[in-house]
């Protein structure tokens, strides 16, 4: 998953967006830029699905759901930085979606730790397990 707009992308984005709106005009997190692309040691394998999002959520702007679905994956492990925004609106959107969930606490950071907190010990166990990076290899 990466995140890169196209200039469609910036003029669907609504002036009323609170967090969005500011990308309107700069061109920030353009497609094809450097701060857009997958870094080296995160490189996917050929076989793996890479999807662009424009917003927070990671099935929201894509056409993820059912790439996965004909892939038959029904599990996801999710990591990743603003576990109050990416995080937290992938875990709920893939609830309502039926998928298992391993959201994996030490590999999520948020600008306020006790907001990660909340969210991996009191939130995401609704829908999650919760689990830490030295526990994926008891998963199978």
């Amino acid at each position: 998953m990466r995140v890169a707009f196209r200039d469609a992308d910036y003029a669907a984005i609504p002036e009323h967006n609170r967090t969005f709106a500011p990308f309107r005009g700069g061109g920030m997190l353009a497609d094809g830029s450097p701060e857009c692309e997958i870094v080296e040691s995160l490189r996917p394998q050929r076989d793996e699905i890479v999807v662009r999002k424009t917003r927070f959520g990671t099935f929201s702007t894509t056409s993820l759901s059912p790439r996965l679905r004909e892939a038959g994956i029904e599990s996801l492990i999710l990591a990743g930085i603003s576990t109050s925004g990416v995080v937290l609106s992938t875990v709920r959107d893939a609830a309502d979606q039926d998928f298992r969930i391993y959201v994996l606490a030490d590999a999520c950071a948020d600008g306020n730790p006790h907001v990660h907190s909340l969210l991996t010990e009191a939130v995401f166990p609704h829908q999650a397990y919760v689990i830490s990076t030295a526990q994926l290899d008891q998963l199978a």
